[in-house]
């Protein structure tokens, strides 16, 4: 829905849709809570996800779950910022509707982009896109403005909220390079050590296990 207000988008780049590692293109926009930009969120985590439209069954869905998880988020040190070309007065009527239709308070910012500007910054829509119907897209960032994982979704496929903490809390575990995380890690599971890069490694990995897979206990893991 775009009422025809111009867009307050600013300091964008239209680019190439972005690769895990690129930096998080920085914008300057209208949100629900107030004129904020992207780089208002360094030094902690960031979830952007966009939602083709206000007012839709799946992305209500979305935002009850992820407003019910936001202390959960939080408490990772990982802030929330949702995004569509509605306008704000959209966004405004639709978190009310929320809030006086199912008792969800949405704690955090709704972007509005009714230019698509951002939407084209961030690859989500292809040059000559006239509408959002693609938009379904959700991006980790990370303290220093680093793209570090990208889901994207069809309009009809409602998001894991469980799956996004899951892969944060994944994130969090092996950014600094030291293990890396298994299918389905959850904080407190085994990890993976890094694999042998020389001849002599790879006979010391086979005296205690299996040299390509060298999963281990978490040394982070709460004792008990």
């Amino acid at each position: 829905m775009n009422d025809g207000t111009p867009s307050s988008v600013s300091n964008v780049t239209a680019r190439h849709p972005l690769r895990i590692g690129d930096p998080a293109p920085d914008f300057q926009a209208r949100t629900s809570q107030g004129e904020m930009r992207l780089a208002d969120f360094r030094g902690k985590w960031l979830l952007f996800f966009s939602h083709p439209a206000d007012f839709t069954p799946v992305c209500t869905s979305e935002f009850m779950a992820l407003a019910r998880e936001y202390p959960r988020f939080e408490a990772m040190g990982c802030a929330l910022m949702g995004l569509s070309v509605d306008s704000l007065y959209s966004h405004l009527a639709w978190l009310e509707a929320i809030r006086a239709r199912f008792g969800v308070e949405v704690p955090f910012p709704v972007v509005e982009d009714p230019s698509m500007a951002v939407g084209h910054a961030y690859g989500m829509l292809s040059a000559d896109a006239h509408d959002s119907a693609t938009v379904r897209a959700t991006y980790f960032i990370d303290p220093t403005g680093i793209v570090r994982a990208i889901i994207w979704y069809p309009m009809s496929v409602g998001r894991s909220v469980d799956e996004l903490l899951r892969l944060l809390a994944a994130l969090q575990r092996s950014a600094d390079g030291d293990v890396m995380t298994p299918e389905g890690w959850r904080p407190g599971g085994d990890v993976l050590g890094p694999v042998p890069m020389t001849q002599a490694q790879m006979r010391d990995s086979d005296a205690s296990g299996c040299w390509f897979y060298p999963i281990r206990p978490d040394s982070r893991a709460p004792r008990g």
